[in-house]
């Protein structure tokens, strides 16, 4: 049986974004056995999602994974996963849609090997039980958004001393509320996880216009900050676990 698969992203239009989305797709590609695996996007920039159907469909294939690259479970997965069915009644290629890239131990794992990246690069050497970690998340008013954070938010609970989360946008605690209730626990270590899949705008400019004046005010000991998600392993080994989920 020949497979494709279809990675729908939200969308960024970032250089880095597409770069990040091209490694990716290379790499479960050649990790699934999958005759091509492509990206398209639910809105922002090009490729559509209607663009990534049509040129998967002009290849040989018998059944194609359709991927809902988001770490949150909430309408813009439910509004993925709508359109791009709507292509099912135009071919006999069977389509199969992944879970979303949420609530799943591999990436609480991702996460934690983020924050020990941040600490080795910051020379502390503080067991897990003596540092505080903050997650900022983007911001939903779907309520599974927020359960999918706090999951994360959860696991991590068990092996740092504290952990919280907050949001850049829409809903609270927005980023100075997290700060403000990190400084009232006085850590020695604070690690800020920006909990984002690409380095579109919002990593690059709009979480430090308020980050930085957060910290500016609340003078926490030493703060460190993770890189983003990324096109990490971790996250190739999740995409292709997710696909087995529905093929087999």
């Amino acid at each position: 049986m020949k497979r494709g698969l279809l990675l729908i992203d939200r969308g960024s239009k970032e250089r880095e974004a597409g770069e990040e989305l091209e490694t990716i797709c290379k790499e479960v590609k050649t990790k699934g056995g999958y005759a091509f695996a492509e990206y398209c996007f639910l809105e922002v920039t090009l490729p559509y999602i209607d663009d990534g159907i049509k040129k998967c469909l002009k290849t040989d294939i018998d059944s194609l994974t359709i991927v809902p690259y988001f770490l949150y479970p909430g309408k813009k997965v439910k509004a993925a996963v709508t359109e791009v069915m709507k292509y099912q009644a135009t071919t006999n290629v069977k389509f199969l849609v992944t879970k979303p890239m949420s609530m799943h131990m591999t990436l609480v794992k991702l996460v934690e090997n983020r924050i020990k990246s941040a600490l080795d690069k910051g020379g502390v050497s503080l067991t897990s039980d003596k540092i505080d970690v903050l997650v900022i998340g983007h911001g939903s008013k779907d309520p599974n958004a927020k359960m999918s954070i706090k999951y994360v938010v959860g696991e991590l609970g068990r092996s740092y001393r504290n952990v919280d989360y907050c949001f850049l946008e829409i809903e609270e605690p927005n980023i100075e509320q997290g700060i403000e209730a990190c400084k009232r626990r006085d850590p020695e270590v604070l690690v800020v996880v920006f909990y984002f899949l690409h380095e579109g705008a919002h990593v690059k400019t709009d979480i430090n216009a308020d980050l930085r004046p957060a910290l500016e005010k609340h003078k926490l000991k030493k703060v460190l900050i993770t890189q983003h998600i990324g096109a990490d392993q971790k996250m190739i080994d999740l995409i292709i676990e997710r696909t087995q989920e529905v093929e087999t």
